[in-house]
């Protein structure tokens, strides 16, 4: 997401400078040539935030407390900064909730009625604002973020395949999952597919980790179960890797919503297994539905999703096309958007 922002804000405007709050400040300095703060560095991320034009909180799924109760509290006290110290904040293509719990729902309300601008990137998070009475700053429905990314040339992917051992001449299906609450039966489903995807179509199994190390782990689990043979790739890939990488596939198979937009924004046939709402989201605004979750999904349902996109490539690519060009502009619509704020406070 980071890299997207950076790529479609410089592209508009070059001269915007941008600190960044981080977890891992010199992987992301190192990765992005930008200054980074450490996320719980305060003294310093006050003072950035009292000189900046704009504070962004996004893109992606901050605003929830499924996966973690604590980290809502956390970017709601970074809002809360921006308030306090009289910065614009935006909330930037947001996937917004699920959100439980009284407290946290008020505390969304009240702070969310008090930034400058929201976008969100799909019609149900608009629907978990309208449901938690935020309604105060103008709201648009844009797209991810990451949407607004171009497309990549092949070449990198080829050759990161190629020295993993994977054969350039027969036909590759990506896998992208990631551990959930240590579920089990969505790993032995998965599995079963591949296995069958490999005797219908010979087509080669890659597992590619969008977080590394911890899918790699989880595809080692899936590999466990499986009877014929699948490669795990094991690196932590830049944006541009993984794109790349994405592009020479046949098709993808995922359970993570970044590498849905990527195999997209690469024009590869996708399926989604869903953990979240906002797998649903992506795919119901590409047309597309998902094969499952991952409490219901079976190997019978993705491999009839498997057996449609291959016979209909060329007419995927072609709807394909149509869509990502409107996501795409949307999603460049949330960087219009936060330069029109930028600019009139200067």
């Amino acid at each position: 997401m980071l890299a997207a922002m950076l790529e479609t804000f410089a592209g508009l405007d070059n001269e915007v400078e941008f600190t960044v709050i981080s977890s891992n400040p010199a992987d992301t300095a190192k990765r992005h040539g930008v200054e980074v703060i450490g996320w719980l560095d305060f003294m310093r991320i006050i003072k950035a935030i009292r000189k900046a034009d704009l504070l962004i909180s996004g893109g992606g799924s901050l605003l929830q407390n499924v996966t973690s109760g604590r980290s809502l509290y956390y970017y709601l006290g970074i809002l809360f900064l921006g308030i306090l110290l009289r910065t614009p904040v935006m909330l930037y293509a947001q996937g917004i909730g699920p959100v439980y719990g009284w407290l946290p729902r008020h505390l969304m309300r009240w702070l969310c009625n008090r930034v400058r601008l929201i976008t969100v990137r799909d019609e149900g998070s608009l629907g978990e604002l309208a449901q938690m009475g935020i309604d105060v700053p103008p709201i648009r429905a844009t797209a991810d973020s990451v949407l607004a990314i171009n497309p990549v040339d092949k070449a990198i992917g080829r050759d990161i395949l190629s020295s993993n051992h994977v054969a350039l001449d027969k036909p590759i299906i990506g896998i992208c999952v990631r551990e959930w609450r240590n579920k089990l039966g969505y790993k032995k489903v998965i599995a079963e597919a591949c296995d069958k995807i490999n005797d219908t179509y010979g087509a080669q199994i890659v597992f590619i980790p969008m977080q590394y190390p911890e899918d790699a782990q989880a595809a080692d689990k899936i590999v466990s179960l499986m009877q014929r043979p699948a490669i795990v790739l094991r690196a932590e890939y830049t944006t541009g890797e993984l794109l790349s990488l994405t592009g020479n596939l046949e098709l993808m198979l995922s359970v993570r919503l970044h590498s849905l937009i990527f195999a997209g924004v690469m024009s590869v046939p996708m399926i989604g297994v869903s953990y979240d709402p906002k797998i649903e989201r992506f795919l119901s605004s590409v047309g597309e539905q998902v094969a499952g979750d991952l409490d219901s999904v079976t190997a019978e349902q993705i491999l009839a999703q498997v057996e449609k996109k291959l016979a209909n490539k060329d007419e995927f690519r072609k709807n394909n096309a149509q869509r990502m060009y409107a996501l795409h502009e949307k999603a460049l619509l949330n960087v219009k958007l936060a330069l029109k704020i930028i600019h009139a406070e200067n």
